[in-house]
């Protein structure tokens, strides 16, 4: 029996981690520069120079020195969506989400991972890829929730508000504990803020409940 579908397979397995361990490279390159520089004062040419990748290359993977360094957020993306999959099938769809959400985080993050977060959160000229980046993440969140539920995306607009609020309070925790010195850690902090906003939540639907007419 011939081998040749199978070499072949493994021939595209191998180009596709060359590409993306390259991808991964001029990412964190830039990432470091940025930070050791700030970003105004990086360059995509030195940042392929570093990577000891061509200019060319480097356009093959990014069209700017921002979306390189933005794309750490399209990876965790990929985690947190995997993390939620793994979940138990029975398990409340709002502590699958926390749980996944807290995967991103297995140690408390380093000054250097500090200092990253908030780059990527405070520099203007990163706006506009980490709100690319969001939109991914929301888009396949999305998607996740709604194969779990069993409905679509196009027919049923929960899994697009759910994944909205879970990205709005991680976001709204995450710059709450860079910004408040707070001595909680940062997973306790995101599972906090996931818990209160479950019982908003459910306040609204008790409450609801309460003002509906009874049912004759």
């Amino acid at each position: 029996m011939s081998t040749l579908p199978s070499q072949a397979a493994e021939a595209l397995g191998l180009r596709e981690r060359k590409k993306q361990a390259t991808r991964a490279t001029l990412s964190a390159v830039a990432l470091r520069l940025a930070l050791e520089r700030g970003i105004d004062q990086v360059t995509v040419e030195e940042i392929a120079q570093e990577a000891n990748v061509s200019l060319r290359t480097f356009r093959n993977y990014f069209p700017t020195k921002a979306a390189a360094i933005v794309d750490i957020a399209h990876n965790r993306a990929d985690t947190f969506v995997a993390a939620f999959k793994a979940r138990p099938a029975k398990e409340e769809l709002w502590s699958s989400l926390t749980e996944a959400l807290l995967a991103l985080y297995p140690d408390e993050p380093d000054r250097n991972s500090i200092e990253r977060m908030r780059l990527l959160r405070n520099e203007p000229a990163l706006a506009a890829e980490e709100y690319k980046a969001d939109l991914t993440v929301q888009a396949k969140l999305a998607e996740a929730i709604a194969e779990r539920s069993g409905s679509t995306v196009t027919s049923d607009i929960m899994p697009g508000l759910t994944a909205a609020l879970v990205l709005a309070t991680a976001h709204t925790a995450l710059k709450f504990w860079l910004s408040s010195g707070s001595r909680t850690t940062l997973r306790e902090t995101l599972s906090g803020a996931m818990h209160e906003v479950q019982l908003i939540v459910q306040s609204a639907i008790a409450q609801d409940a309460a003002d509906a007419p009874p049912q004759r």
